[in-house]
């Protein structure tokens, strides 16, 4: 009996979906989801976003290394040290027992174990590279790959270009303007068709410089009644962010902790949001302009890369965490709803989309595995 196709990585939704991504083209392709697993992390958001669902979730001990030298910092290393080392001889077992056809890993330190026991146990290991710059993961790993798929860069012999992987349901968005008007009417309470739409969104736990901003960009359009302004704030933020709430007139400011984004994305038309890869991947396949706010200190400067691959053509503006306000947030988002411009950078957002990325990471996978 041939073993599942694995795939792992996770931590937050940025890794998280596009493994959902890559599993639905994969069962789109043929693959059953019992021949599939998913491999992630204890600590992450795997558990909520994928515990339910018809692909066995398997979760492992770990959590990522804090890139400081504060005696804190140092003492909570060598307990991700240690949990990874757990890790390590738990995916041993794990790809000892199910003789994986292939393991494929979109980075995050969810993916750290059972990419190194792929390659201890060799065992076909594919690398999805979402961001312009790969992960330290990733980059150690690469020697060691089958092949790797990468959303930006250059195809060789082991290297394919795919794009970063997008889930169905936000690929398959029908955002022409009278779509985007049903949308709106579908909503609860619907939203006005003569305002325009900005959707702020940082991830799972949210960004608390951007969320404060964010509130103070509220209080700034108060008054304001051509603008509905959607504010995800992320679980972690959101008690800050309703005790902060400001009182507001004619603006239709709408806040939430979490949402479904394919909800939000289908009525938007400008996003405030960080620059992880698979919100660039989201907001080029739907041409939506964005004002991109790149995590500071991450990896490699993986979220700075990618925005400014964005930037540099005209698709999002780039505004640094340190000098993000409510005022800077206003007169950018003002500047880019003006009609003209708005046009101009949803074409130049509509040229960088893949928006058959999963599919194509899932013939890789297949060949990889010697399913054709």
């Amino acid at each position: 009996m041939n073993g599942p196709i694995v795939l792992t990585g996770g931590g937050t939704g940025g890794h998280i979906f596009p493994m959902q991504a890559i599993a639905e083209a994969l069962r789109e392709a043929g693959i059953d989801d019992a021949d599939m697993r998913f491999v992630g992390s204890r600590r992450g958001q795997e558990a909520t976003l994928l515990g339910d669902g018809p692909i066995a979730l398997k979760l492992l001990p770990g959590r990522g290394l804090r890139r400081s030298l504060a005696p804190r910092a140092v003492l909570d290393n060598i307990g991700a040290l240690l949990g990874l080392a757990r890790a390590v001889l738990q995916s041993l077992v794990i790809v000892r027992q199910w003789k994986p056809r292939v393991v494929v890993s979109v980075g995050g330190y969810a993916a750290a174990a059972m990419s190194t026991a792929a390659v201890m146990w060799r065992r076909p290991l594919v690398l999805v590279d979402l961001d312009v710059m790969p992960s330290v993961t990733h980059r150690l790993l690469s020697r060691f790959a089958t092949v790797r798929c990468v959303a930006l860069g250059t195809a060789s012999a082991h290297v394919v270009v795919t794009g970063a992987p997008v889930r169905h349901d936000l690929a398959e968005l029908d955002r022409s303007p009278d779509e985007r008007q049903r949308a709106k009417a579908r909503l609860s309470p619907p939203i006005d068709h003569e305002r325009r739409v900005v959707v702020v969104m940082t991830g799972s736990l949210g960004a608390t410089r951007v969320n404060r901003a964010v509130v103070d960009l509220a209080r700034r359009w108060s008054r304001r009644t051509d603008i509905a302004l959607v504010h995800v704030t992320g679980r972690r933020d959101y008690d800050m962010v309703m005790a902060e709430h400001p009182d507001v007139e004619g603006l239709d400011y709408r806040v939430e902790a979490f949402a479904d984004m394919a909800t939000w994305w289908a009525v938007a038309d400008l996003a405030i949001c960080r620059a992880g890869a698979t919100t660039i991947a989201e907001i080029t396949v739907l041409s939506l302009p964005a004002i991109l706010i790149p995590l500071p200190r991450s990896p490699g400067d993986h979220q700075g890369h990618n925005a400014q691959a964005l930037s540099a053509v005209g698709a999002a503006a780039l505004v640094p965490d340190s000098v993000c306000t409510g005022e800077v947030l206003a007169r950018q988002a003002e500047a880019m709803l003006q009609p003209d411009l708005w046009s101009e950078m949803s074409r130049s957002s509509s040229l960088l989309a893949q928006p058959d990325a999963a599919a194509a990471i899932a013939r890789v996978v297949l060949t990889t595995g010697r399913y054709a």
